[in-house]
């Protein structure tokens, strides 16, 4: 007879997840993602950053909703910035705690903050918070440090103005996050080595060094589009929107230390996560001189930001929306658009999240972006969509597309389909001429917005071009044709 607790251990063992595996790169095609040992595409729609330094902000309700709501991700700030009520436009700015509710991973003695001596309480918060988030399925983007913004650097922990360890209080910003930043380096590098260290145990997470280094440490501006000049912007900090800043060589050179830093801590682990860098606005061809990057991340991006950067056989993602209006259509064409380009990554900045709103649903948030839970049912339609395509042998490919009249199209390919995402252009049908092999296949019309199939057709290839109507009406669409 078996001893009873022998039998209920191996109950608990049958009950118990076979396997843990840490977020990494899908072996078979790295630019898209493999976790617990499953191909996936990371797609979210998350609050301004601030879950866990902002006492106020109930994350439980939150990672709840997001899982809810059949996404992914969140982004996570962890103290060496935050903003104060007012930043950027935001009335309701998680990320700007009322000062009593601020929490940040250091010390205070005598009303500064100890750079030597951390904040117990922060980080059992951060705990609860990865563990809560890994049960709900949510990967957490751990943003390490940010530009500063100019006038914000002086009431952040590093200035020495506000700490008592001597760091200096004139440095200016651009140089903060360089490696010119005098006594600075040496609590930025405990920094680092111990947020790596207290989240190693997590497979549910991916480091990011800078939230936008190009704001303020940059060596070039490009005008962006010459038909835009600074008269047709009625404010002054607006025409960013019309240029291509990129971070300087100081800046990627202090990447490179800081990136060094987190893989000298994690060979003391089995575990080791991905990092990733946040290259600029728009577009770029990534300058790709760090070995331990495994992803590159843009905002307000285009899908050329993929494009231009698909051969380094990386993940390209788009990790932070915004600044186009309120449209929930605006941003899930967004999305459409980078993720048929051949992104792996799209993180949507949602102002509809906010303290007594953790379920997503301020939708009057005086705020430079959107959000909303119409938008998040989009934005799942998207990461099952494609989660049910072959993600090990996905890629983008428009060469079976030989015109579409109507519509811009996208197109992909695996090994059991084509894909085409279609904008129309006006309400009627797109026609699409395809150069498909000689054969049977079936094309599946799904409409975007819904996930509903809206149409299924029978399509024969003599190996001509063949001619397809796109459904009626005049929302995106998607089409994919097997065999």
């Amino acid at each position: 007879m078996k001893h009873p607790a022998i039998l209920c251990c191996f109950i608990c063992l049958i009950g118990a997840p076979v396997f843990s595996q840490t977020l990494r790169l899908l072996p078979q095609n790295p630019h898209y993602f493999e976790y617990q040992k499953k191909p996936t595409v990371i797609v979210g729609s998350g609050e301004h950053y601030g879950a866990v330094m902002n006492l106020d902000f109930n994350y439980d309700l939150y990672l709840e909703t997001l899982q809810k709501d059949g996404l992914n991700t969140t982004r996570l700030f962890t103290g060496a910035y935050y903003e104060q009520p007012g930043a950027f436009g935001i009335q309701f700015n998680t990320m700007a705690p009322a000062p009593d509710k601020l929490l940040l991973p250091w010390a205070k003695k005598d009303g500064k903050y100890d750079l030597n001596t951390w904040n117990d309480a922060f980080f059992q918060r951060l705990h609860d918070f990865m563990g809560k988030a890994a049960q709900r399925g949510v990967i957490v983007e751990i943003t390490l440090f940010s530009a500063y913004y100019g006038a914000g650097w002086a009431y952040h922990p590093f200035n020495g103005l506000n700490n008592g360890n001597g760091t200096p209080a004139d440095l200016p910003p651009n140089l903060v996050n360089t490696l010119a930043n005098g006594s600075i380096l040496k609590f930025q590098e405990a920094y680092v080595k111990k947020l790596t260290t207290e989240l190693n145990r997590y497979d549910n997470f991916y480091f990011e060094i800078q939230n936008e280094p190009w704001a303020e440490s940059k060596d070039t501006v490009l005008v962006w589009n010459d038909y835009l000049v600074a008269d047709d912007f009625k404010q002054a900090w607006m025409q960013w929107k019309n240029t291509l800043e990129i971070a300087s060589e100081d800046s990627r050179n202090w990447h490179k230390t800081v990136s060094a830093w987190i893989v000298e801590t994690e060979k003391m682990f089995k575990k080791k996560h991905l990092i990733s860098h946040n290259i600029a606005n728009f577009k770029l061809p990534v300058f790709a001189s760090d070995p331990y990057i495994s992803m590159y991340t843009f905002h307000y991006a285009s899908p050329e930001a993929v494009s231009l950067n698909y051969g380094l056989d990386k993940v390209i993602g788009f990790n932070e929306t915004g600044f186009a209006g309120r449209s929930d259509d605006t941003y899930r064409r967004q999305a459409w658009r980078f993720m048929m380009s051949g992104g792996g990554l799209f993180g949507h900045l949602d102002y509809s999240f906010t303290v007594g709103f953790e379920n997503g649903t301020n939708l009057n948030n005086n705020a430079p972006g959107g959000g909303s839970p119409t938008l998040r049912s989009y934005f799942r339609v998207l990461k099952n969509y494609l989660e049910n395509l072959q993600l090990a042998t996905l890629r983008p490919d428009a060469s079976f597309v030989k015109h579409v009249e109507g519509a811009f199209s996208y197109a992909m390919r695996d090994t059991k389909s084509r894909v085409v995402y279609l904008e129309p252009i006006l309400s009627k049908p797109a026609v699409l001429q395809l150069n498909l092999p000689k054969g049977n296949y079936t094309a599946t019309w799904t409409d975007v917005q819904t996930g509903a199939v809206i149409k299924t057709e029978r399509v024969v290839s003599t190996g001509w071009t063949v001619t397809l109507a796109s459904p009626a009406g005049g929302n995106d669409k998607v089409v994919k044709l097997s065999r």
